[in-house]
């Protein structure tokens, strides 16, 4: 199959913004990874899954929640055009994550076996180079995600999401409030004000 026609190649224009993908590296790609689709407010993968795959959301929205008792608690949020996964230790190699992965949108991914990485990691130097760059892309992330967890006022907390890069009225607001870990009724008061400072500042 030609790789510009692919269903793999959204991800290895994404990967190639790291470091030059060879052909072997690819083909091995076409061998093992699949295309999926996942309507919306379906689950990508549970606790009662084997966590044994990452995957590279082509288009969709998906979020990443866990929960605690009958609450759900979301912990992070992906547009697309990103690799996203489950709570997983380095070293385990089979097993179950705590984390749920929710479509919110009509979504079609990637799914990447993790024995097709550790392969690469192995037998392609370009895989450790693309690895750690993406390894420090998403610790970065989960950095930004830990220090508005800590920000002890509610406005404070939806001004810094504000600056971020996503696009926040794309999801819903009561997944919204539970990643900001505020109620949904605060919340909502919360926009208002916030719509109401930014037309004044407008007029």
């Amino acid at each position: 199959m030609p790789y510009s026609t692919s269903f793999l190649r959204p991800l290895f224009d994404y990967l190639e913004q790291f470091y030059p993908l060879s052909e072997s590296f690819k083909a091995e790609h076409e061998k093992s990874c699949k295309l999926i689709h996942v309507k919306k407010n379906k689950h990508i993968l549970s606790p009662i899954d084997s966590n044994a795959s990452l995957y590279f959301l082509v288009h969709g929205l998906v979020r990443g929640f866990v929960r605690d008792g009958k609450k759900d608690i979301s912990t992070w949020f992906s547009f697309g055009n990103e690799l996203i996964g489950a709570i997983r230790h380095p070293d385990q190699q089979l097993g179950h994550s705590i984390e749920y992965l929710q479509a919110l949108e009509e979504c079609q991914l990637i799914c990447i076996p993790y024995t097709l990485i550790d392969s690469m990691y192995a037998n392609y130097p370009e895989a450790n180079l693309i690895g750690r760059k993406l390894l420090a892309l998403h610790y970065y992330a989960a950095s930004e995600r830990s220090i508005l967890a800590r920000i002890p006022k509610a406005m404070s907390r939806y001004r810094k999401l504000q600056e971020s890069n996503l696009d926040i009225n794309r999801i819903p607001q009561r997944y919204l409030a539970s990643y900001l870990g505020m109620r949904l009724e605060t919340l909502s008061r919360i926009r208002n004000k916030v719509l109401t400072l930014d037309y004044r500042l407008c007029s």
